[in-house]
C-alpha cells in the first residue's frame, strides 16, 4: 500500500481525552474501530497528499509553529463527509485564528513549491476532527444517536502540529505551538498553591512536547485536573 503523509494538529489532553471516549464508545458497540486500529491520534488534517518530501516540510511546520500561539477550539457540531469512506466528525465553530493559521501554512508551502490539493486550499477546506470512518451505512443513524450524546461544545486548545504518514499512523515529527507552556500554567495556577505551580513551570521548561507537559503533571500527581 502506497504511504501517504498529513499535517495533522493535535489537541491539549483534556479535549483530547473527550474525543477517544466517542471513538471508543462507538468502538465497543461495533459502530467503527478504523481510527484505532490506525492507531490514530485525535487530530484536525490541515494537508495530506502522497506526493511530497517530508523533509521539506519539517522547517515549515517548525517555522510555523514558534510563531503561532495555542488556538481555542469548539467543537460545536456533528457531521459527516458526502463520500464513500463514511466519515462521522466533530466540526469546530471555524474561528478566524484557525483559518488565519491554515492559510498562513498554505502560503508557506505554495512558496517552497509545494501543490496543494483542492480539498485544502482556502477556499474549500473543511476543519474537523474524525471520530468515525467506514460506518456502515445501516448503522449510521445509531452512530448519530451516539454522538449527540455528547455534551457539545467541547472545547480546548490546539497545542501541538505534526506531520505523519499513513497507514498505519506513524508520527513523523511534531511541534509545540509557541506559548502552550503558558497555557498549562495558567491552568494548574487556577487549582493549585504556588509552591506547586513554581515546580510546574520549571518542569514544563524543561519538556518538549504536550504529551511531555501532561507526563509531567501526572508524576506532580496533578494530571487527574485533566480527566474532568
Amino acid at each position: 500500500m502506497s504511504q501517504c503523509y498529513s499535517i495533522e494538529l493535535y489537541f491539549d489532553p483534556a479535549l483530547e481525552n473527550q474525543v477517544l471516549k466517542a471513538w471508543n464508545v462507538l468502538a465497543r458497540r461495533q459502530i467503527s474501530t478504523q481510527l484505532i486500529e490506525i492507531e490514530s491520534r485525535p487530530h484536525i488534517t490541515l494537508f495530506s497528499s502522497p506526493f511530497i518530501d517530508p523533509s521539506k516540510l519539517e522547517n515549515i511546520v517548525k517555522c510555523i509553529a514558534s510563531k503561532q500561539e495555542p488556538l481555542h477550539l469548539s467543537f460545536s457540531s456533528i457531521g459527516s463527509l458526502p463520500n464513500g469512506k463514511n466519515v462521522l466528525f466533530l466540526a469546530p465553530t471555524p474561528s478566524l485564528s484557525l483559518l488565519r493559521f491554515h492559510l498562513q501554512l498554505c502560503d508557506a508551502m505554495k512558496k517552497e513549491g509545494i501543490e496543494i490539493g483542492e480539498e485544502f486550499r482556502m477556499d474549500s477546506w473543511i476543519p474537523y476532527c474524525p471520530v468515525a470512518e467506514e460506518v456502515p451505512k445501516t448503522r449510521m443513524a445509531e452512530a448519530f444517536t451516539v454522538l449527540r450524546d455528547l455534551k457539545l461544545p467541547v472545547t480546548g486548545y490546539v497545542m501541538d502540529i505534526g506531520l505523519v504518514e499513513y497507514s498505519p499512523v506513524r508520527e513523523l515529527f511534531s511541534f509545540v505551538l509557541v506559548s502552550s507552556c503558558k497555557i498549562l500554567v495558567v491552568m494548574v495556577s487556577a487549582i493549585f498553591e504556588p509552591s506547586v505551580i513554581n515546580l510546574v513551570k520549571v518542569q514544563v521548561g524543561r519538556a518538549r512536547r504536550t504529551v511531555d507537559y501532561y507526563l509531567v503533571l501526572s508524576e506532580l500527581n496533578v494530571g487527574k485536573f485533566y480527566s474532568a
